[in-house]
């Protein structure tokens, strides 16, 4: 069955469930929701959030929705998103914008927001410092933060992933979480345990409500998101290859009467698989608007791939005869696709602090301040260097950058413009000591690709041209972009090698040398095409 692209209409009212936190949430899903009237209104169109945001998780709070998504090994972790109509979303902030918890270094993963008694709750995935994966928790008085963290909650010894809170049929809170089995060739069972009111602290024994048991899951199920509906709880889940090229994700759906079990997974599972934009959908979260059921959740667009990552999509379902949801449209159908220029960015650096769009390295943040219209970035001399980064949100597009003074970098110390995979895969064109150099890096190792003397100019103008989400074209200009040089090759160079398995290019500005070196930038776009 192929999965519906969202063509939402405007209506009198408001209606969200996201699981069922409270006794009044679990009444509110037994309402019959399935028949409604629609008024015309604007198409919304995915992707709703384009770039890299995977693990999608969404929830309302009085009229506003607010969502979170998987950062990884990117900082500052876990986006802050917020919504009137979930079509037009705003990046506010970030569940941690400024480092790590104290028990985690990377790998921050499918962070599950939650509201109830006038607080807001994100349990996320962590790597733990000499661990595992574990799921934690942090809390704020409002979505917008500050969050507070609580550290983890748990963590096997083949790792905890995935965690979503739910009330059963008493209203007894718990945790639901997968055991990451397949990280090790084992089973994934998925697990809850009672979970305290404050949400700090585990109680009793766990029980496994379901694993990896049918074929299409093959090595795993994870991603779980539940909800109450006409008696039922019911479990979204995605099962088999998550991430890259070559990606087998689905999503499946089991049920039970009560939280504990039995469960029951539906016959026709996967009910969401691939269509012709987009592939690998999976691990989303339940929500309602205007009487309308909708899965946000992640999906590959087939044009970018795993080179812009895992966006966001709202896809629509409804409940059949015999109660299971129905994804809608056996077919593709596709609204008003976003406009590419809404995406473009230019920053002048003429703030007071950064873009909240700007990304770095969670491992390696850099220093940096913006100043009178620059940015000035303080080298690094480990990994690619010091790097801020961009999500792309296109297969094809232009970034440029002006460095300013680039004769006068110290020795050793050069900058410029880079597209960014991890600290050990990245490609740049760069200036510095007498030289533009353009360069690769792949495993940790570094490659001049070819090299120029460097002009004389107070400032260069560096462009990098990519087609395919793969294909790099770099040049520079002395003149403010009037005419452009290209290295002495002139070729194009293949980035496919760039991306992680678990996350999307960023394209920004890259300072390697030593720390008391600073590259200082007057600006930089990005124009998607």
């Amino acid at each position: 069955m192929t999965f519906s692209i969202f063509s939402a209409t405007r209506q009198h009212t408001t209606l969200l469930l996201i699981g069922c936190l409270s006794a009044g949430a679990c009444q509110q899903a037994t309402a019959p929701t399935t028949t409604t009237t629609k008024a015309p209104a604007a198409t919304i169109a995915n992707p709703i959030l384009p770039g890299d945001f995977p693990d999608p998780s969404v929830v309302q709070v009085g009229d506003t929705y607010w969502a979170t998504a998987t950062t990884s090994n990117w900082g500052p972790v876990f986006p802050l998103l917020k919504s009137k109509d979930l079509a037009k979303w705003e990046l506010v902030g970030h569940v941690f914008p400024d480092g790590r918890p104290d028990w985690a270094d990377y790998y921050f993963w499918a962070p599950e927001i939650s509201q109830e008694g006038g607080k807001t709750y994100v349990f996320y995935t962590a790597h733990q410092r000499g661990g595992n994966l574990a799921v934690g928790v942090a809390s704020a008085d409002t979505p917008a933060g500050p969050y507070h963290d609580h550290g983890p909650l748990v963590g096997q010894p083949d790792g905890s992933i995935d965690a979503f809170p739910m009330r059963d049929e008493n209203n007894q809170l718990y945790l639901i979480w997968k055991e990451d089995g397949n990280s090790v060739r084992k089973p994934t069972p998925i697990w809850a345990q009672r979970l305290n009111d404050d949400r700090t602290a585990l109680l009793g024994e766990k029980q496994e409500l379901f694993r990896n048991d049918a074929a299409w899951e093959a090595g795993l199920v994870e991603g779980v998101s539940m909800v109450r509906h006409e008696g039922y709880f019911y479990a979204f889940y995605a099962g088999n290859g998550c991430c890259g090229n070559g990606c087998t994700y689905a999503t499946g759906v089991a049920r039970s009467r009560n939280l504990l079990g039995p469960w029951e997974k539906y016959s026709k599972n996967p009910i969401m698989v691939n269509n012709d934009t987009w592939k690998c959908p999976g691990h989303g979260t339940v929500v309602q608007r205007n009487g309308r059921w909708f899965l946000l959740h992640h999906a590959y667009d087939s044009q970018g791939f795993q080179n812009v990552g895992r966006q966001g999509v709202l896809s629509e379902f409804t409940w059949n005869a015999e109660g299971w949801p129905e994804f809608q449209g056996r077919s593709t159908t596709v609204g008003a696709a976003p406009a590419v220029a809404a995406h473009n960015l230019t920053d002048e650096f003429n703030r007071a602090t950064l873009l909240p769009t700007w990304q770095w390295p969670v491992q390696n943040k850099p220093a940096f301040r913006v100043q009178g219209g620059q940015l000035h970035l303080m080298a690094s001399p480990d990994g690619s260097g010091a790097v801020l980064g961009q999500p792309t949100h296109t297969a094809t597009y232009t970034a440029t950058t002006t460095l300013l003074n680039p004769a006068a970098l110290p020795t050793g110390t050069t900058a410029g413009l880079t597209a960014h995979g991890d600290p050990d895969n990245a490609l740049a064109l760069t200036a510095g000591g007498g030289q533009v150099q353009l360069w690769q890096r792949i495993k940790g190792q570094q490659k001049v690709l070819a090299e120029v003397p460097l002009p004389a100019a107070k400032a260069l103008q560096l462009r990098m041209q990519v087609e395919k989400g793969s294909q790099y074209r770099f040049s520079w200009s002395t003149n403010a972009g009037k005419t452009w040089q290209a290295p002495p090759t002139n070729a194009t160079v293949d980035g496919a090698y760039l991306p992680p398995w678990d996350r999307g290019v960023r394209v920004g500005v890259v300072a390697q040398g030593p720390a008391s070196a600073t590259g200082t930038f007057e600006n930089f776009t990005l124009v998607n095409q």
